[in-house]
């Protein structure tokens, strides 16, 4: 409802039909996969190092501050979704704008329970997260996406592919990067600066 962009309003029974009929038809076709991986962590100005990976990102240092540790995260629900938009886009575009919609709902929350599973095991160790950051976020840039590919092998090992323009393939498809904090106060459980109350923090990214 949210990615539709219904704010409260009333909506009709059958929209409302068509997206849990559209939703239940993605359920069922989705195959969820994830790879993730831990990496030693530096942070300097502007700069992280991830493993052999150093990345130029002043956004980057910023969320990770003080992490030294770190993990590369990539997920997908596979290629209905896809497959879905391609077929509605011809017969039915109501339809293709749920999918849509529904496709970026799913991925997000399939993302949160494989951070979940990060979150225990980093407490298990008296570790913290930091919220997770994409390529593409701030100034982390695009082009880092084949390195991140390279560094998990996605494409072997969840079936993800990119574009030319570092665009991950199937769309409905995430990489990130989650520090790990020693301070329980300097972790946190938005997923987003934007969705958070705490306008003070140090580690607050601008959207």
């Amino acid at each position: 409802m949210r990615y539709l962009g219904y704010r409260g309003q009333e909506m009709e029974e059958k929209t409302a039909r068509m997206i849990e009929e559209t939703a239940e038809e993605l359920e069922r076709g989705s195959m969820p996969k994830s790879i993730y991986r831990e990496y030693a962590c530096e942070v300097t100005k502007g700069r992280v190092k991830l493993g052999e990976l150093t990345i130029e990102s002043q956004n980057l240092a910023t969320n990770l501050k003080g992490c030294e540790r770190a993990v590369l995260l990539a997920a997908t629900i596979g290629r209905a979704a896809d497959f879905m938009i391609k077929k509605y886009s011809v017969t039915n575009m109501a339809k293709a704008a749920i999918v849509q919609a529904a496709g970026a709902a799913c991925i997000e929350s399939y993302v949160n329970e494989v951070e979940d599973a990060i979150r225990e095991d980093a407490k298990n160790r008296g570790l913290f997260l930091r919220p997770r950051f994409s390529p593409g976020y701030g100034d982390f840039a695009l082009e880092y996406q084949k390195d991140i590919f390279h560094m998990l092998e996605c494409q072997k090992r969840i079936g993800v592919t990119l574009t030319e323009g570092n665009l991950m393939m199937p769309s409905k498809s995430v990489s990130a990067i989650i520090g790990l904090t020693t301070k329980e106060r300097e972790s946190c459980q938005m997923e987003k600066c934007s969705l958070c109350e705490k306008t003070d923090c140090e580690f607050r990214i601008q959207d």
